[in-house]
């Protein structure tokens, strides 16, 4: 499955950068990474932000009718950690595979560049 990967980034005229776990690939297109994410992991990222982007809606909808200040905050505690969790779920499949095939391949570069990711992460 790694291989048959590999040959069609090198088929695109990329170089594959992909974990052996499968959970992601990344490829380098025309010099700019890429991450293609499995279907399972994208459906499921893509699921939690959907959620996510009603729970805005819900918030914005909160706002208008005038609602009590603690019941929106405490609602918009709700999507940061929401947004959160779709943080750390991205951030394991990334340390599992860009970061790790990047260490493998004597790229450190990738620890500061995840270290400033992550200071992001927990602000």
């Amino acid at each position: 499955m790694l291989e048959l990967r590999k040959q069609a980034c090198e088929e695109r005229g990329t170089r594959d950068m992909s974990a052996e776990n499968h959970l992601h690939e990344e490829c380098v297109v025309d010099g700019e990474r890429k991450s293609h994410h499995s279907d399972k992991i994208k459906s499921n990222l893509i699921s939690r932000l959907n959620r996510i982007e009603g729970q805005i809606r819900g918030v914005k909808g909160l706002i208008e009718r005038d609602t009590y200040c603690d019941d929106v905050l405490n609602q918009i505690a709700s999507v940061q950690s929401a947004l959160n969790g779709v943080g750390k779920l991205l951030l394991e499949h990334h340390m599992k595979s860009c970061v790790m095939e990047r260490i493998q391949e004597g790229d450190e570069e990738v620890i500061p560049e995840l270290l400033v990711t992550i200071n992001k992460l927990m602000k």
